[in-house]
């Protein structure tokens, strides 16, 4: 360990450089960026927290999905990958059992006292709901915890639909995992501490995908089976070896008055589940499920049936992507995304919200992909749907131009350039190979 002068001294001089390569990726500035970021972020800690101190660095990646849209809530299979854009945290033990947090671009501390490891109302909604929940998870399963103080920066941008709050929960997890831990809890299981966290001290009823893909990076699919037992496999993904590029296109959609149009999709496809006495549609057979289609459209109508039809085709698609990953079938990969953006767009139907018919970024986007990209690269909407971001695998030679077009649409800096990140939550040290 070393203080936060010592560090960046090292990370200035190169020290860290080969940890950076890894994490970040080798795009020309990248490493002049990094360099300065991480020294930008202990100074700060410095600068709150007084100098001196031994300090570690933490780093959490956000995460994009890639198949299995709308299915982890009904115990489906999801593809999910870390990406080159995280949240990086500066941490130091105290004696006086708080944890103090400090974030870039918020002006609020946050402050919790681990004595109380309860949800508290007034915390929901809030990154300190986030920390307790995250603390009072790791006490659950028989670790320790204890007080730090952190700064934090991410470049995980919030609403940007590559999880910001998942990827902060995570590091923070990762910060009591490897302070007070020795590190004894797998990602996987950092994982369900962090999602615990945002469903009953955050107050958000998210599924696991998003924080299992911070914690365990790299192209993953999750198979759902048992919530509480998910089975992870991963494989690492190097896009630009295949001449592509991960584009994520925020199309600035409003989420706000969204929550019935998300909510009704799981309340459909469980509703379909509870006509053959499940509670799931995983527990459905779906040979069984074709052949009683008729009576469930008359008991539920139309679009429960189509939202059935996607979970089963696009749970299945999640694992073949996987599968097209691992044997090097780059081709079918893209014809795969091309197929279950299709199939989001017309069965799944969260492209667009029915209440906001005027409002269709998302629609916009696909189409602007499509014109540019031809038969070449694949599009989709990703995440929740309705509005937001749609994701795009670009070939190389056609990537300034796709940019451009949909920057000149949805405005400049609305196209992120980002690759897989073949590592999950991490303790930055210059041994990280």
């Amino acid at each position: 360990m070393a203080d936060a002068k010592a560090l960046c001294a090292a990370i200035e001089a190169g020290a860290y450089d080969k940890a950076l390569n890894n994490l970040y990726g080798t795009a020309d500035g990248m490493l002049a960026r990094q360099r300065r970021r991480y020294c930008d972020a202990l100074a700060e800690f410095e600068r709150y927290y007084g100098g001196g101190r031994q300090v570690r660095l933490y780093s959490a990646p956000g995460r994009t999905e890639i198949g299995g849209n709308h299915t982890d809530h009904n115990h489906g299979i999801v593809m999910a990958a870390g990406v080159n854009l995280d949240v990086i945290a500066v941490v130091s033990q105290n004696k006086d059992g708080f944890v103090r947090v400090k974030s870039y671009g918020f002006d609020k501390q946050d402050v919790v006292d681990l004595c109380v490891l309860a949800p508290q109302t007034e915390e929901q909604g809030h990154s300190a709901a986030l920390i307790r929940g995250v603390a009072a998870g790791i006490r659950e399963r028989g670790g320790h915890v204890g007080g730090f103080d952190a700064y934090t920066t991410s470049d995980v941008l919030r609403g940007s639909g590559l999880s910001s709050s998942a990827a902060f929960e995570v590091v923070i997890g990762q910060a009591f995992n490897m302070e007070f831990n020795d590190g004894r809890f797998t990602p996987v299981e950092l994982a369900q501490i962090s999602q615990k966290a945002e469903n009953l001290f955050f107050g958000k009823p998210s599924g696991l995908m998003d924080q299992t893909a911070c914690a365990v990076g790299s192209a993953i699919t999750i198979d759902f089976a048992d919530p509480d037992q998910p089975q992870v496999s991963k494989v690492a993904f190097d896009l630009a070896a295949q001449g592509h590029a991960l584009c994520i296109t925020d199309t600035k959609g409003s989420h706000a008055d969204l929550t019935p149009d998300y909510a009704a999709i799981r309340t459909e496809m469980e509703a379909v589940a509870g006509f053959f006495g499940k509670k799931v549609l995983r527990e459905v057979d779906e040979a069984e499920f074709f052949e009683n289609i008729a009576a469930i459209r008359e008991k539920l109508g139309d679009r429960a049936v189509v939202r059935s039809i996607h979970f089963f085709a696009d749970s299945r698609r999640a694992g073949q992507l996987c599968e097209a990953v691992k044997q090097n079938r780059f081709a079918d990969f893209l014809s795969l995304i091309r197929e279950g953006g299709h199939s989001s767009f017309e069965y799944n139907q969260n492209a667009y919200s029915i209440s906001h018919p005027q409002q269709q970024g998302v629609p916009v986007g696909l189409a602007v992909s499509q014109k540019v990209l031809g038969s070449e690269g694949a599009w989709r909407l990703q995440g929740g749907g309705f509005a937001g971001t749609i994701q795009a695998f670009v070939p190389l030679h056609l990537l300034d131009g796709y940019r451009t077009a949909m920057e000149k649409v949805f405005g400049e800096g609305s196209c992120y350039v980002l690759s897989v990140r073949n590592y999950g939550a991490v303790e930055v040290t210059p041994e990280l190979s």
